[in-house]
């Protein structure tokens, strides 16, 4: 089977593995493109949460490529194959490429429900099983521009077995297998690229094998499965991925699930990773809070052409007992539990704080409200709170992206790793 048209362009290799470019030929017309290292939109069944698609098109640099999940929509097959006409027309979703994936990333889910010939999502009425004729009739109703293919993602769990590991890897090139085979029949995927999965818990040999096998089939690009926030710390996770991409295509790209956290994006990108899953900006929002770290690694801060712009303070309250933690030093198990790149506007000191969320940022909640507003709407539980803190937060997490992309292209990658990992905490015990 020949892959579309999708094609990655490369600019720069920065320390032998930092990857700079722009994925082209999306979509169906292969009219779009996205910049790498960048990152999906994430989405809850096509729409961002809080945020109507009016308000979401208020940002400027979204990405090209929505984020869809089959454990939002598996549940309704029988609706999209009535309606005939693709998920992309039935949300209402215009000039976009559509990617679906198996699983929400934001989401957790229970485990031990995977067979030798199913995978299980969970949607919002329970468990939905999927073989992979299932699967795929899925893909055809839907109508994405690309999908990741279905796998055994069950190993990420600490003290999996190495047997277990090994189905796991079985389990996955055989499904790969059985979807190229389909999506080589059907007429409704014949401009849909597939994405191969690679899988292997935390067993260098077993992702080694995964990665090598993979790259063997005539898939458009790989996803890198079960190294998610909680499942290892970010040195075993950024091992086991410099390992698997030495064994990957330079031409193809190379998205990881799971990972949102900068300090975590930061190290997977240096080891070799081209796309993330946005879903960190979603989790922020829901704990009530607003990122709020610093990515400025221009000489003029008051220069156009990202935004956010510099976040230009520090914050005083940083060492907060139970609220921060030192940045790339603690595996987050809890995925609900605050992390030290955003500040929890719940807290009362923020209810007579008259600046905004972050100071130079550029987004229309930061440019009409201050952090007191933002307060009073969190403690009376005022739904403006979710749609302001989106507002935010996805203008920040894309402008930190934006950052990464300048800093690899102009040899400043160590100057970024200072700002969002160190500077800031070196800064503040100057001053106490």
């Amino acid at each position: 089977m020949a892959t579309g048209r999708m094609k990655l362009e490369l600019f720069r290799v920065v320390q032998g593995t930092g990857r700079l470019g722009v994925l082209t030929g999306l979509g169906r017309t292969g009219q779009h493109s996205l910049e790498v290292p960048g990152c999906l939109l994430y989405t809850h069944c096509g729409t961002v949460p809080h945020l109507t698609q009016d308000t979401l098109h208020t940002l400027s640099t979204l990405p090209s490529v929505t984020q869809i999940t089959l454990s939002n929509i598996a549940e309704h097959q029988e609706v999209l194959e009535e309606f005939k006409d693709g998920f992309k027309k039935f949300s209402g979703l215009h000039d976009t490429v559509l990617y679906c994936s198996l699983h929400d990333p934001a989401a957790s889910f229970p485990t031990g429900h995977t067979t030798y010939k199913t995978v299980s999502v969970w949607g919002s009425g329970g468990r939905i099983e999927l073989t992979v004729e299932k699967f795929m009739d899925l893909q055809k109703t839907i109508q994405p521009d690309w999908y990741q293919s279905m796998a055994d993602g069950e190993t990420w769990q600490t003290n999996t077995s190495r047997k277990r590991v090994r189905k796991s890897v079985d389990r996955t090139l055989a499904h790969l297998d059985e979807c190229l085979l389909l999506h080589q029949k059907s007429q409704e995927l014949e401009r849909v690229e597939i994405f191969g999965v690679v899988e292997g818990g935390d067993i260098l040999e077993e992702r080694v094998r995964s990665a090598k096998e993979t790259a063997k089939r005539p898939v458009a690009g790989f996803c890198l499965d079960g190294l998610q926030t909680g499942s290892m710390d970010q040195a075993l996770r950024t091992q086991l991925i410099t390992a698997v991409t030495k064994e990957l295509p330079d031409d193809k790209p190379r998205l990881l699930q799971g990972v949102g956290q900068p300090d975590e994006v930061l190290g997977c990108v240096e080891a070799g990773v081209d796309l993330f899953e946005s879903f960190f900006p979603f989790q922020v929002t829901e704990r009530g809070c607003a990122l709020s770290f610093s990515f400025d690694i221009s000489p003029d801060p008051e220069r156009a052409g990202r935004a956010p712009p510099a976040v230009l303070e520090l914050h005083k309250d940083t060492d907060t007992a139970g609220e921060t933690q030192q940045n790339g030093d603690h595996v987050i198990d809890d995925q609900t539990q605050m992390t030290s790149f955003e500040i929890n506007l719940k807290d009362k000191r923020y209810q007579d704080d008259f600046r905004p969320l972050v100071e130079g940022c550029g987004c229309y909640c930061c440019k009409n409200h201050q952090r007191a507003y933002l307060h009073h709407l969190l403690v009376t539980n005022e739904l403006l709170a979710g749609v302001l803190l989106m507002i935010h937060n996805i203008a920040h997490y894309h402008g930190f992206f934006g950052a990464l992309r300048e800093a690899l292209a102009n040899d400043k990658l160590d100057l970024l790793k200072r700002r969002v990992l160190g500077e800031r905490d070196e800064q503040i015990k100057t001053k106490l």
